[in-house]
């Protein structure tokens, strides 16, 4: 019976099951939640499939093999971390849609068909949106309708690209896809939207920053993760994907470098990070997509610490601007401290998780002769130690010190991060059990002496550059202030000119109703004159002129008919 349950089920009817707990048994549940369901997936068999028959069409509930499973762990593993990150809130809206927005991302994991996909895709998007809301200000309220309807347009795309495959190959199947036709390109943007493609990126930006605080670090580990699984797993090999991604690792550095919103910051550095997985999945490869799948695990881990310490700051002190922070390690040295594990695991030091990671999908790169996109990953590598590296713990804890004299985090947010750090150094120093999960027998040597020194090469000519721009007073400061990203198209732009659009079809429409009046007017008027009480048809005319018109009429009709 458990082999033949969806593992996002114990999740998603979890989720429901905890609104009628009381608060203190609440959150003992939930915790037991994602044990539950790593427990179901060490039981369940490679090569699994469960399927339902439902109006004609086979739909692939469960499909397991270690793509699926490598991913279903670390949804897992994030979801309880999430757990114990929130553990001291008893917002019951957050609690329970935290737990089913993982549940739903864990279910498309597992999905073997469109259909299903496309059902849990949505439910993602529906249960998330509920951490942005819960805020409970007007501001929060219009992003996360926005955000919304961006995910929410995500799934329709998948839903219509999957009818139009289904037409074209008469299978829904969830395999590999390919951009050869129509429905493949119409689910490949729908992934596109959710991995946050260039240009298609915004919403990532405009919607984690404001989430809460404890709903930041849910929303960084699923729906963006869930979009790379889909891709490695429709899209592998797709050549289009090595650039999309090389231009995905590159331009938010410079977006985060004049960012004054640290969480921002974070977000463009998660951009920044899934380009290295896309281009891991456009090359294809079995080292190549090992690399794309163990740096998802993880950033997943990684990132949420990141966002775990900035949470934390941000609970303390009431702000996240990098203009209004620094000295912080003074009072939250803690957070101090796995924050910098944090940033030493996303930069990709020795050691740590990023290191055993990224470097699978560069040797990718440089086997397969992509060296335009090699040298870019190099170049986003020192990028990304720059912002998220040095700049955030720099300016949240280190620099200018604005007075903040605050508690440490509270105990679960550091029990949390510390779980999480852990598992940062455990990866880093002994890669082989997350080796043993991917999806390809791995026969890779992180630790040599040429990835070693290259790397710290790197990361000491990033630290060297940032020490260099903040002496010589050439850095960004930190200032309050609003980034221009591609966004002000749509947000901004765009609004305006249909505003200009209505207003000139108004205007135009008021123009052609006084036009229609004076028309009107003119032609009563003519009737008037010609027909009124005193007009020339309106008198009394003698027999013989009436005579006169009707034979003058006759003959016209007759001339007209003849010719």
């Amino acid at each position: 019976m458990i082999e033949a349950t969806p593992p996002g089920l114990i999740l998603i009817v979890g989720s429901f099951i905890s609104v009628l707990l009381p608060a203190r048994i609440r959150n003992v549940f939930m915790l037991l939640l994602p044990i539950m369901g790593i427990w179901q997936l060490t039981q369940l068999t490679h090569g699994l499939h469960v399927q339902i028959e439902l109006f004609d069409q086979t739909l692939t509930l469960l499909r397991v093999d270690k793509l699926s499973l490598v991913f279903g762990y670390i949804f897992f593993i994030a979801a309880e971390l999430s757990i114990i990150y929130a553990w001291h809130i008893k917002d019951l809206v957050q609690q329970v849609a935290g737990l089913a927005y993982a549940g739903a991302a864990i279910g498309a994991v597992f999905a073997g068909d469109l259909v299903s996909l496309f059902v849990f895709w949505e439910l993602t998007a529906i249960t998330s949106v509920f951490l942005i809301w819960a805020v409970r200000t007007d501001r929060s309220l219009k992003i996360g309708l926005r955000y919304l309807l961006i995910q929410v347009g995500s799934g329709v795309l998948l839903l219509t690209g999957a009818l139009v495959l289904r037409h074209e190959t008469n299978s829904i199947a969830f395999e590999h896809i390919g951009i050869e036709s129509l429905g493949g390109i119409l689910i490949f943007i729908a992934f596109g939207i959710k991995a946050a493609f260039p240009l298609l990126h915004n919403w990532l930006q405009d919607s984690y920053p404001e989430a809460t605080v404890t709903g930041t670090v849910f929303l960084s580990a699923f729906t963006t993760k869930l979009a790379i699984y889909a891709l490695a797993r429709g899209y592998a090999g797709t050549e289009i994907l090595i650039w999309i991604g090389a231009v995905m690792t590159a331009f938010p550095i410079f977006f985060a470098v004049i960012e004054n919103n640290l969480r921002r910051v974070l977000t463009y550095s998660l951009n920044n990070q899934l380009g290295f997985m896309v281009v891991g999945i456009g090359i294809g490869t079995e080292l190549a997509l090992n690399g794309a799948a163990s740096h998802a695990f993880a950033h997943i881990l990684y990132k949420a610490l990141l966002f775990m310490s900035m949470g934390a700051v941000l609970f303390r002190t009431g702000t996240i601007n990098g203009s209004e922070l620094g000295g912080l390690y003074k009072s939250m040295p803690w957070t101090t401290g796995l924050c910098i594990i944090g940033a030493a695991s996303i930069s990709g030091f020795p050691l740590f998780s990023g290191f055993v990671t990224k470097s699978m999908i560069l040797t990718a790169a440089a086997e397969e002769g992509y060296w335009m996109a090699w040298a870019v990953l190099l170049f986003a590598s020192a990028g990304v130690f720059h912002h998220s590296g040095i700049k955030i713990p720099f300016f949240a804890f280190f620099a200018h010190d604005q007075g903040h004299r605050v508690r440490e985090a509270p105990i679960n947010m550091l029990v949390a991060m510390g779980l999480a750090a852990a598992l940062c150094i455990a990866i880093g120093v002994y890669p082989e059990p997350l080796y043993a999960l991917l999806p390809y027998p791995v026969n890779y040597v992180p630790y040599t002496t040429a990835h070693v020194v290259t790397m710290l090469q790197l990361l000491a000519f990033a630290a060297l550059a940032f020490a260099v721009l903040m002496r010589t007073g050439l850095y960004p400061p930190e200032l309050r202030s609003t980034n221009l990203d591609t966004d002000w198209f749509y947000r901004h732009l765009a609004p305006k000119l249909v505003r200009s659009f209505v207003q000139c079809l108004s205007e135009l429409g008021d123009e052609l109703a006084r036009w229609g009046q004076m028309g009107v007017g003119f032609i009563l008027g003519r009737a008037f004159q010609y027909h009124g009480p005193g007009s020339w048809l309106a008198r009394t005319w003698p027999i013989g002129g009436s005579a006169l018109c009707v034979l003058i009429l006759l003959g016209g009709y007759l001339i007209v008919y003849f010719i």
